[in-house]
């Protein structure tokens, strides 16, 4: 049996906690017994920590109480009736030539996936698959990374999750296309909750593309639990896009684990455009000397969207440099949430570290919380942090406008290029243009940037 937590503390996780007994009944499907173990680590720790609110530090931004209001079903049985492949045409990096894995509510889909032409040492496919062929090498990396302290959701997907990506890479190995992981929701099921869980092993040198995508075919208040695990080794070179388009009444909480080797170089990039609330948890530990992490993040909202990034980049070792660039675009009622803290140890001489959060508000009642950190342990490093919030800098506007260029024509530029320059910093080319295309055409949809309505004149600005 699970240890519980007093009974007036534990009123929200109840139903977690009850559905997981019914799940170790059930055996936990057909996975490998030494996770079940892991799982109810997972399950544990959950109930340990039960759901953050806004007096937890780290979530002080972001209020959860309507996904703990949510009745709790987990998805934890492949959907009945898979979506037709013209249907998924229209999502993002559909056209890219990619070995592509898809995954409906959470279940690998073959029928609508395809990855010919992987060469030799390489390995793409199903989680679930590899745990029951030959779980001996996932064991050693599985749950280690994305333990779900701090984070009751990542031990809340390690419990219950299904199915994810499953990329491993053998020492020198290099993908010549991008693989992407495509993750649709059909639910309309109020709380029906998806748990995809994905483990890269990038070996020695090896060099990859992930694009991981988040969309919806549905309209239901669901909830996407995600978790992603990264292993990189020694001198590898792995990029991933995560790009999150959710419903407009979904909730979307994602974390990503990077374990980075020496010499490797890692770079994330988190495009976020849906979902009613998200929210990004990025670790990367730079375990290695001579490791370059470079963490790029853009965010659009109206209406009454939330989208929260909350990384702790771990400099571990010395002579490491890492960088993050994150930048919001926000209309509406809606809110921003940045807590970026990067940790220098007392081993990790010569970091070099930046970090930088702007925020660009496009209405009077746009709000963002902002919160860069650095904890610095050793004495010979470089590390700068910074934030912005505010309107467009109007002596840019002048610039434009001295040149012949109209005034509304000139916001136009300036917004497209501030969503742009962190897109530009995907490597990717194809994924590059795509997403260009995609940001260019959701911030034409506003008509405060198109020029069909005026833009404010003052904005709400809140910060550390």
């Amino acid at each position: 049996m699970i240890e519980t937590r007093p009974k007036e503390k534990m009123k929200a996780t109840d139903a977690h906690l009850e559905q997981f007994e019914r799940f170790e009944m059930e055996g936990a499907g057909s996975h490998p017994s030494w996770l079940f173990p892991i799982r109810k680590a997972g399950i544990s720790l959950f109930a340990e920590q039960g759901f953050p609110t806004l007096k937890h530090e780290n979530w002080r931004f972001t209020n959860l109480a309507p996904i703990a209001r949510m009745p709790f079903q987990p998805a934890l049985e492949p959907a009945q009736t898979l979506p037709d492949a013209p249907a998924l045409k229209r999502f993002a990096f559909q056209s890219l030539d990619a070995f592509r894995l898809v995954f409906v509510n959470g279940h690998f889909a073959a029928e609508l996936s395809g990855v010919n032409g992987l060469p030799r040492g390489a390995k793409v496919g199903s989680l679930a698959a590899a745990l029951a062929v030959d779980g001996r090498g996932i064991e050693e990396h599985l749950g280690r990374y994305a333990r779900g302290e701090g984070n009751p959701f990542a031990a809340l997907n390690t419990a219950f999750f299904q199915d994810g990506a499953f990329i491993e890479l053998a020492a020198g190995i290099t993908l010549d296309r991008p693989v992407h992981l495509l993750f649709v929701s059909t639910e309309d099921a109020a709380g029906r909750t998806i748990f995809p869980r994905n483990l890269i092993l990038a070996g020695d040198r090896s060099r990859l593309t992930v694009l991981e995508s988040y969309v919806t075919l549905g309209d239901g208040s669901y909830f996407t639990d995600a978790v992603s695990e990264f292993v990189i080794g020694e001198g590898a070179r792995v990029e991933h896009c995560k790009y999150q388009e959710e419903g407009a009444r979904a909730f979307h909480l994602a974390a990503s684990h990077a374990h980075i080797g020496r010499a490797a170089n890692f770079s994330l990039h988190s495009i976020d455009l849906g979902a009613r609330l998200s929210r990004n948890n990025i670790h990367p530990v730079l375990d290695g000397e001579g490791i370059e992490c470079v963490l790029n993040g853009l965010y659009l909202t109206r209406g009454e969207q939330l989208a929260d990034h909350f990384m702790i980049v771990d400099h571990a070792k010395p002579h490491c440099a890492s960088h993050e660039y994150y930048n919001g675009i926000l209309d509406d009622r809606s809110r921003g949430v940045f807590h970026g803290r990067i940790l220098v140890r007392q081993d990790a001489q010569k970091t070099d570290a930046k970090q930088t959060n702007k925020n660009l508000l496009l209405s009077d009642d746009a709000t963002v919380n902002t919160k860069p950190q650095l904890e610095i342990y050793a004495d010979d490093v470089k590390c700068t942090h910074g934030a912005t919030i505010g309107q467009l800098n109007e002596e840019s506007i002048f610039y434009l406008r001295s040149r012949g260029i109209g005034e509304d024509t000139a916001r136009r530029m300036l917004i497209h290029a501030f969503g742009g320059e962190i897109i530009d910093r995907v490597r990717c080319e194809p994924a590059r243009d795509e997403l260009h295309r995609i940001i260019w055409d959701r911030l034409e949809e506003n008509p405060r940037i198109a020029g069909r309505e005026p833009a404010s004149s003052t904005a709400v600005q809140s910060g550390h």
